[in-house]
């Protein structure tokens, strides 16, 4: 049975910084979506995320038709990402050291997608009352509090929280989450940079993407409240309902 999807993105610099290192794509006819979140530097950061978002759509698009698997493509395209961002750090030694977070949500088997995950930006399902987040972050802390190393409401301050265990633009690239998701009629998805995620908790990101319809107000509310508080990142949010 298809679903039809409805889906709005939006990205905003925050409160505090003066350059948005976070890029988003979305797909026209709502195939497949993407969220990035560069770090290096403005000029780095900016340019990795691009770059990544550029490359892992091209590939996509270019592999749509083809006989292969939609896990394969997921993880052709990220491989294809991380490569493009080294032989750019080669040309450019200025931005040596920018990489860039990158999840994605494929709609290509219509009604069993597929994601795929590399950094901490995040996807989340909401069904009904309960918000679920589907990726896992690739982070110090994250790793820590699966081996019980640090509990998870000590995760949330912890002074490492932003240190990486994995991205895009790096030689040792070894792990890229790719799994299938469950969805129904009614779940809701959010795409997002943890520029939403650190001023927001789950609760009051459910809040909204239950009690606001419309995908676009639901994604101007989210980057507002997240702005309301201290915004001190660039925030990127892409909503979409399942219907």
């Amino acid at each position: 049975m298809f679903m039809k999807r409805y889906f709005a993105g939006m990205t905003d610099t925050g409160n505090v910084r003066n350059v948005n290192q976070d890029a988003y794509y979305i797909d026209p006819d709502g195939r497949f979506f993407i969220v990035a979140d560069g770090m290096g530097g403005h000029a780095g950061g900016q340019e990795a995320s691009l770059i990544a978002t550029k490359t892992i759509k091209e590939h996509i698009l270019e592999h749509w038709d083809s006989s292969e698997a939609s896990q394969t493509i997921l993880k052709n395209a990220f491989v294809a990402a991380n490569k493009a961002l080294l032989e750019d750090q080669q040309q450019h030694p200025e931005r040596s050291d920018m990489g860039t977070t990158a999840v994605v949500a494929l709609f290509r088997d219509p009604d069993s997608p597929w994601f795929a995950n590399v950094g901490d930006s995040r996807l989340y399902r909401l069904r009904g009352h309960q918000l679920e987040q589907i990726t896992e972050d690739q982070t110090w802390v994250a790793q820590a509090v699966k081996s019980s190393r640090l509990k998870q409401d000590e995760a949330r301050t912890h002074p490492w929280r932003h240190v990486l265990s994995q991205c895009l633009g790096r030689e040792d690239l070894s792990e890229i989450e790719i799994d299938q998701m469950d969805v129904q009629s009614g779940d809701r998805l959010l795409l997002c940079s943890d520029g939403l995620t650190e001023e927001l908790s789950d609760g009051v990101i459910a809040s909204n993407l239950k009690s606001i319809r419309a995908c676009d107000t639901a994604a101007t509310a989210l980057i507002k409240a997240a702005k309301d508080r201290e915004g001190k990142d660039n925030i990127t949010v892409i909503v979409v309902a399942i219907e």
